[in-house]
């Protein structure tokens, strides 16, 4: 029990309940339901990719070209609706070709890491420049509206269950599906043990590159249906509309308790990131604090929760490198 109240996630849960209090008081709709359900609705998109940037971190990587690859999947999707007939197949053909095109995108990312090896930072740094130069050419920035999109898809945006919404419930399957494979399948177990010793879960015969190629495929995979969820909730498609998410993405996993050097994190751990952001920034809003002002405090957040994080793992390692001089 001592462990459990000891751990990132539960005081990440406690910063998350006296925020809140805190909110509240100064303005009592931030704890109405739909304004509740706004937030993770409004972050769905945020928690689809950190979901899939939290198994990269633990394996020591790194991902900035997400947010291109969810956007210019955004693009290729709306431009497919544009020639698919008004039926409900169109919907499935999108959930089809949507994470393809991303599995291609963060394959490619993975082969170029783990085959030619070159650092991660550098590779989705180059990626995340070619698409976006490749999406302004393309589309010359032009902006796409619901006008544009078969009558089936917006009634498939606008689904809702209980007041849940069908972005939020994508973010959710996701969020399962992920922690499942972590927890339960072989690769997943891989994923784990490579972030808690790289060395040794070679030498037990665990395939680094294998590992690698699949967590940012599996990236690519999310981005695609990130895609989906952003159309969906936007109902349109703007090639700049994603530019400068990756850094919140990775802000998130790292909030929720990973590891930005690797080893460490957890997918309840990312989500729970993913709702900080998304009280601190409804919270700053419903305060009446100018935009520019919530990036400051977001970003101070960020640096705080980064440093905290450090200085508990330097007296982490100090303290077994007293128990081992002493053994």
């Amino acid at each position: 029990m001592s462990g459990v109240l000891k751990s990132k996630e539960i005081s990440i849960v406690v910063i998350i309940l006296l925020l809140s209090v805190m909110i509240t008081i100064m303005n009592p709709v931030f704890l109405s339901s739909d304004n509740l359900l706004d937030i993770v609705k409004g972050n769905a998109v945020l928690g689809i990719l950190a979901v899939g940037m939290t198994l990269i971190i633990i394996t020591g990587g790194i991902d900035v070209s997400v947010a291109a690859i969810t956007g210019a999947v955004c693009v290729l999707l709306g431009h497919l609706m544009v020639i698919l007939p008004d039926s409900i197949l169109s919907v499935l053909v999108l959930f089809l070709v949507g994470p393809i095109i991303g599995i291609a995108l963060g394959s490619l990312n993975g082969v170029l890491v783990a085959k030619i090896k070159i650092p991660a930072i550098v590779v989705t740094l180059g990626m995340l420049s070619i698409i976006n130069g490749l999406v302004l050419y393309f589309t010359n920035g032009q902006y796409m509206n619901s006008t544009s999109f078969p009558q089936v898809f917006m009634t498939f945006s606008s689904f809702e269950i209980a007041g849940v919404s069908v972005v939020t419930m994508l973010f959710i399957a996701v969020a399962f599906i992920t922690w499942y494979i972590l927890k339960y399948t072989l690769i997943g177990r891989e994923v784990l043990a490579i972030g808690g010793n790289q060395e040794s879960a070679v030498r037990v015969g665990i395939n680094y590159g294998k590992v690698q190629i699949f967590v940012f495929a599996y990236m690519g995979f999310l981005a695609g249906i990130a895609a989906i969820a952003q159309t969906a909730y936007t109902r349109a498609v703007d090639p700049n509309g994603m530019l400068g998410l990756e850094l919140m993405v990775i802000a998130a996993v790292v909030l929720g308790g990973a590891n930005i050097m690797g080893g460490r994190g957890t997918i309840f751990g990312t989500v729970l990131g993913v709702l900080l952001l998304g009280i601190v920034q409804n919270g700053l809003i419903l305060a009446r604090i100018d935009t520019f002002w919530q990036k400051v405090f977001t970003g101070l957040i960020i640096l705080v929760a980064v440093s905290y994080d450090q200085i508990q793992y330097r007296r982490s390692q100090a303290k077994l490198s007293k128990i081992e001089v002493e053994a």
